[in-house]
């Protein structure tokens, strides 16, 4: 435990020390020779943020550096005053090759059993605080998404696919698991037999096949993958800020409930926080009015 905190604390330290910043521009385009992980909002829509994987010279692969900056930027989202954080999240690759190819196995090579270990664990709880990000987060894929990259992925709310992209959870050909929540997020998402197939045979998936898994929700032409997620991000981003939070804390927290009682219970307490706001007003007084809601988050 102790060698994990400090792992972690050296990592953060050091990326909030020498590069972290928030960037962006007129035309919602980043770039830096010393960020891995860039975070802007939309030129056109304020209210969805981008996060932007920029290690392509290494196939975005996940090192200590990289995912030290990502954490920055979750653990930044986590803590935003509600009304000023983003109200949806789009994760896409800065190459359209390649989303992510998992860890950085050259990086990997020269750890420590224990050092491997403790960054499988940090990993880990990357993707679930990912997970756990209070607004709703869409993956942009485009090329390659194995390993690690997969289970980033996984850990998103929702995925969609260019034409060119390929899934594979590949650990077992390298006689290891996922680490990652993939065992895990995968057999809740696309059911527990067709996760067994993937992770045993270490398949390969195309962008069509994992449409047919229910991998992705969308799949789309190549390069479009962005464009789709936008348009879903936008979609979101018109209702509702307190009920799109409360909806997905609802159905995360509920589905993993002991029980259907237990489950109805916290959906019960999830629209309770609804009832109390000036949005919910808005919406029953923009609906008489015949007219589009105006919501604030209040």
């Amino acid at each position: 435990m102790l060698v994990r905190q400090q792992l972690t604390n050296t990592l953060r330290t050091a990326y909030r020390r020498k590069h972290y910043k928030f960037l962006s521009s007129s035309n919602g385009c980043v770039s830096s020779d010393d960020l891995f992980i860039l975070q802007t909002r939309l030129p056109q829509n304020h209210h969805v943020a981008k996060i932007t994987l920029n290690r392509t010279s290494a196939a975005n692969a996940i090192n200590r550096e990289m995912l030290s900056q990502f954490n920055t930027i979750i653990d930044d989202l986590h803590n935003q005053n509600p009304k000023e954080a983003p109200l949806c999240v789009i994760i896409e690759s800065a190459s359209a090759k390649v989303f992510s190819a998992g860890a950085d196995l050259k990086e990997r090579a020269t750890m420590t059993q224990e050092e491997a270990a403790e960054f499988v664990a940090l990993l880990r709880n990357s993707m679930t605080r990912l997970s756990r990000l209070p607004m709703p987060v869409i993956a942009a894929i485009e090329g390659a998404a194995f390993g690690g990259g997969l289970e980033l992925a996984l850990a998103t709310d929702l995925r969609v696919a260019g034409s060119n992209a390929r899934f594979g959870l590949t650990e077992t050909s390298l006689a290891i698991i996922p680490g990652a929540g993939g065992t895990q997020r995968l057999p809740r998402l696309v059911g527990i037999s067709k996760a067994k197939e993937m992770i045993f045979t270490a398949k390969r998936l195309s962008a069509q096949d994992a449409l047919e898994f229910g991998l992705v929700e969308y799949c789309v032409g190549e390069g479009q993958a962005f464009d789709e997620a936008t348009r879903i991000a936008e979609s979101i981003a018109v209702n509702g800020p307190i009920a799109i939070r409360a909806a997905k804390r609802a159905i995360d927290c509920g589905i993993d409930a002991a029980s259907i009682d237990i489950a109805m219970e916290i959906e019960r307490s999830c629209y309770a926080e609804t009832l109390p706001t000036s949005d919910r007003l808005e919406g029953l007084k923009a609906f008489r009015e015949g007219r589009e809601p105006v919501y604030k988050g209040e």
